[in-house]
């Protein structure tokens, strides 16, 4: 049965309620945190996107710093994003129509509104899934792999995203959809998508460089304003990376490790709910105090807050 993860509280009424699950792995890697259906298979949207970007890195992708954080990320679009996409794709020897994923404004609103002025349009490049379509190119430009069919789930770059995500959830991805973006999207239990956080922070190779490369540009993995963004800069060496359908997860620098879904899809209370699990793993979230006081407006101003709520609340 699906809890109730938090409350929107509005000048002392509880207007809505957010249910769904979310699961805490220790460094140990045992389960010491569990609300809801956390053996329930998700699709994890673009919270695969790290792992993504290590099986393009596996694949022989020359990707580091910038780059390779942009590979993890879901991007705002801003004019350093483009800039770091295009250069992924000219070092593959590739343009911006070589891009699969579809036109898009930019999620940053000053940079959308600076190309409404300029009389431009949508755009791949300024879709926010650019920088992991990018890396995909890459690693096909890499092994000598067709380039046009890259999102095909039986291509071989696919084929190595799915036995990246296996090796680090510890199990078989199960379903195969289609990500928002055109990706293949591989469903892992909220479980093991937390157990595969672990493994991106705590295993070497490809994970741990992945990892590295997002606590170290986190502006690449959001944007300015970002809430994952934000989470990274103010509690330093955590990894977080949400995605669409109120899905996120997140994991310290130690490996304890938080997966969380909200089965309305709302993303207003993941990051909340993230740092409460987080908290009772033991780490201390203070820092981050600021993201999760989400307030309620009423006429402009704060008259009540989105609240998370305590253990076995259904």
């Amino acid at each position: 049965m699906y809890e109730v993860l938090a409350e929107v509280v509005r000048n002392g009424f509880v207007e809505s309620r957010h249910y769904g699950s979310v699961v805490g792995i220790a460094p140990d890697g045992t389960v010491a945190y569990a609300r809801g259906e956390v053996d329930e298979t998700v699709l994890p949207r673009s919270t695969t996107k790290p792992f993504q970007a290590a099986a393009c890195l596996a694949a022989g992708a020359p990707l580091s710093g910038e780059r390779l954080a942009i590979a993890a990320g879901s991007h705002t679009g801003e004019d350093f994003h483009v800039k770091t996409v295009e250069a992924i794709l000219a070092d593959a020897g590739l343009g911006v129509d070589a891009l699969r994923c579809p036109p898009s404004w930019p999620e940053d609103e000053p940079t959308r509104a600076a190309l409404v002025r300029a009389g431009e349009g949508e755009s791949r490049v300024r879709m926010n899934c650019s920088g992991k379509h990018a890396a995909m190119l890459a690693a096909c430009a890499a092994n000598g792999w067709p380039t046009g069919a890259y999102l095909d789930p039986d291509h071989p770059l696919q084929r190595e995203v799915a036995r990246i995500m296996g090796e680090a959830a510890g199990e078989r991805p199960s379903p195969v959809a289609v990500d928002g973006c055109g990706a293949p999207l591989f469903g892992l239990t909220l479980t093991g998508l937390a157990r595969a956080m672990v493994t991106l922070v705590r295993a070497d190779g490809p994970y741990r460089a992945v990892a590295d490369a997002m606590r170290a540009h986190p502006e690449y993995v959001g944007g300015t304003g970002h809430a994952n963004t934000e989470f990274m800069r103010l509690l330093p060496g955590c990894v977080a990376k949400g995605g669409a359908e109120g899905v996120l997860v997140a994991a310290t620098a130690d490996g304890a490790a938080v997966a969380v879904k909200v089965i309305d899809g709302s993303p207003r209370a993941t990051t909340a709910i993230a740092l409460r699990a987080l908290a009772a793993l033991g780490a201390d979230t203070t820092p981050a105090a600021p993201l999760g006081a989400v307030p309620v407006l009423g006429g402009g101003r704060p008259v009540g807050e989105i609240r998370t709520t305590p253990e076995g609340q259904q």
